[in-house]
């Protein structure tokens, strides 16, 4: 497991900013469900230890991790894009829309950003992009957590809902059990229609009101 460092947030400090923020998103690549982002300011000394890539942790890791951050930050916001809109925007720009929504959502506001990937979202304030961001930063591989296990959570919810697709197992990425599901009873209200996988299958077993 690769540790995540605070040189960045060192450097923003060295600057003058204060409220540093490190946001990440979870879900870019399921066949279905929402896109979540999380935006945390973690206090200067952060005393918790294990924090990094939500994907190299165990899911009782990220679970212990979750409530330990939302424990100790100075704040955390989340945002969520539905699959309507990420058919409707594309998946890039909804990841973008959801991270641009978490910052909002975090009281006090940030005075700077790290945000995981390449793009930088359209927030009028200092921002910088770091490529792995989340194995790399301290507060982006906070977010990295928040956002996986707030998403994760939503979809063992649908999973009731649509328990025929095992939502509670594959969170809607596209395994083979997931694939045949959808050829075997049609996509539901939470599939992203667009997607490959998804496109061009019938919907069976709900009506157009769901």
């Amino acid at each position: 497991m690769t540790a995540c460092r605070v040189q960045f947030e060192q450097e923003a400090r060295k600057s003058g900013y204060r409220q540093i923020a490190g946001v990440d998103e979870a879900g870019r690549g399921p066949l279905a469900g929402p896109v979540v982002s999380a935006a945390v300011i973690l206090p200067e000394q952060f005393a918790v230890t294990g924090v990094a890539d939500s994907k190299s942790l165990s899911p009782a890791s990220r679970r212990r991790l979750y409530e330990e951050i939302y424990c100790h930050a100075v704040t955390v916001g989340i945002g969520i894009v539905d699959p309507v809109e990420i058919d409707r925007i594309n998946i890039l720009q909804a990841s973008l829309a959801a991270m641009a929504m978490a910052v909002k959502n975090l009281a006090p506001q940030p005075d700077c950003l790290l945000i995981d990937g390449r793009n930088c979202i359209d927030l009028n304030m200092p921002q910088k992009a770091i490529v792995k961001g989340d194995s790399r930063s301290l507060s982006i591989g906070a977010a990295s957590i928040v956002a996986k296990v707030t998403r994760d959570s939503i979809m063992e919810k649908y999973c009731i809902e649509y328990p025929e697709y095992g939502f509670s197992s594959h969170k809607g990425y596209p395994t083979k059990a997931h694939v045949s599901a959808i050829r075997d009873y049609g996509w539901c209200p939470i599939h992203r229609r667009t997607f490959k996988g998804v496109c061009g299958q019938p919907r069976r077993y709900y009506s157009v009101q769901d």
